[in-house]
């Protein structure tokens, strides 16, 4: 099978990168063809046989580049021209679409369906969400406050102007109530088969748009186990992730002030770092990756994942109890489907300072139900990234995985 995978940034980003990226490496290993289209940069690390690319967009330098705005984030002749030379070229069965808004396009999609008019060759579009741009403009469901929202959905995308969602600003969030709008009327996103959620939190989000109508399905994120030296644990409760107020740093660096007697340690780095190691029973770490990361987390007595945004299946919750470590984690989104209350960890209810606190305090003091935790643990398992793929090869042709 042939695969085009569509992602704005051809090179290591985020996240959604990680995922779209070793995807491709797995299909290649089970013998598929696999094409990446997206923007040129100086760190692309994937291609396609054209080296055909769009231009590098940051629109966030140059006054042209501000002028120009509105026009490209709407639709791209650019991209559009582009990926049809890479249509012509590769003749995909499929295109696996991961992050195209603003700098590709839903422009991409009609060149897609007009490559097939002109070939008369069937070519499946598939995306995989992982936010809600398709039906919240900010693709947040958070407004600049910090309150979570969710007035956009059921087509009310107006409501983005209305609270100033995009960077606080009325000119931004009202480019974005109209790119939202101008889609809706056009219904460019019936164009895709098939959207892959991460969470059934996200596909219930989803289906509130009726283009989306049957064409969502769940699917957990993969995540394969790396090898690492057996260890014991230590005494410590963890935090890993962004030092930033929507993953609740602010709410647990609270507790960690009442909680003296209690060692933390916080791996990662963002905008509160200096407030993490101003704390005298904070062990700041800063950023970890691979397997320091991984031994980190399995000699951790246990996590502390408290995020006050919707996460949809955030892999910190996942590799924490894959690592045999149990986990304290905030109840919203997607997070619950991947853990079990009570079994593998516990929940609180978000942004809950005082809920937090009893269930780090008591934890810590109950070694026999931590132990109880971190034996479950053991017996937890995700999708690997070959048994996503051959459930996804089933999506790519046509049927439900």
């Amino acid at each position: 099978m042939k695969v085009l995978i569509v992602n704005k940034f051809l090179h290591p980003n985020g996240g959604s990168e990680t995922y779209i990226f070793e995807v491709g490496k797995q299909l290649q290993k089970m013998g598929h063809q696999v094409e990446y289209f997206g923007m040129e940069h100086e760190g692309r690390v994937v291609s396609n046989r054209l080296d055909c690319y769009t231009g590098n967009m940051d629109f966030h330098t140059g006054k042209l580049q501000k002028l120009r705005y509105p026009f490209q984030i709407l639709y791209s002749t650019e991209a559009a021209k582009k990926i049809q030379k890479v249509l012509d070229d590769f003749r995909p069965d499929v295109v696996h679409v991961n992050n195209f808004n603003f700098q590709l396009t839903p422009s991409i999609l009609y060149a897609i369906r007009k490559y097939e008019k002109q070939t008369g060759r069937t070519v499946r579009i598939v995306y995989t969400a992982h936010d809600s741009q398709l039906v919240c403009p900010n693709h947040l469901m958070q407004r600049p406050s910090g309150e979570l929202c969710q007035e956009c959905l059921g087509q009310k995308q107006w409501n983005c102007t209305k609270h100033k969602c995009i960077h606080n600003s009325r000119v931004k969030s009202l480019l974005g109530s109209v790119e939202a709008k101008i889609y809706q009327h056009n219904h460019a996103y019936r164009m895709f088969d098939t959207v892959i959620c991460p969470s059934h939190f996200l596909e219930e989000v989803l289906k509130t748009n009726p283009d989306l109508d049957g064409k969502t399905v769940t699917m957990h994120n993969f995540l394969n186990r790396q090898e690492i030296p057996e260890t014991d644990k230590k005494k410590y409760v963890l935090y890993f992730g962004r030092y930033s107020e929507e993953k609740g740093v602010k709410t647990l660096l609270d507790v960690c002030r009442k909680l003296p007697q209690i060692p933390f340690v916080f791996a990662g780095k963002g905008p509160l770092e200096d407030e993490v190691t101003a704390l005298p029973n904070v062990e700041n770490r800063g950023f970890l990756s691979g397997k320091e990361l991984y031994q980190t987390i399995a000699e951790a007595s246990f996590v502390v994942f408290p995020s006050e945004c919707y996460e949809n299946c955030p892999f910190s919750v996942m590799e924490a109890q894959l690592y045999k470590t149990p986990v304290i984690a905030s109840k919203i989104g997607g997070i619950a489907e991947l853990l079990q209350d009570g079994k593998t960890g516990e929940l609180f209810p978000v942004g809950d300072s005082s809920a937090l606190q009893k269930r780090i305090e008591e934890l810590w003091k109950d070694s026999k139900r931590l132990q109880t935790y971190t034996v479950n643990c053991e017996k937890v398992s995700f999708m690997s990234a070959e048994t996503y793929c051959e459930k996804l090869l089933q999506i790519y042709g046509g049927l439900k995985a």
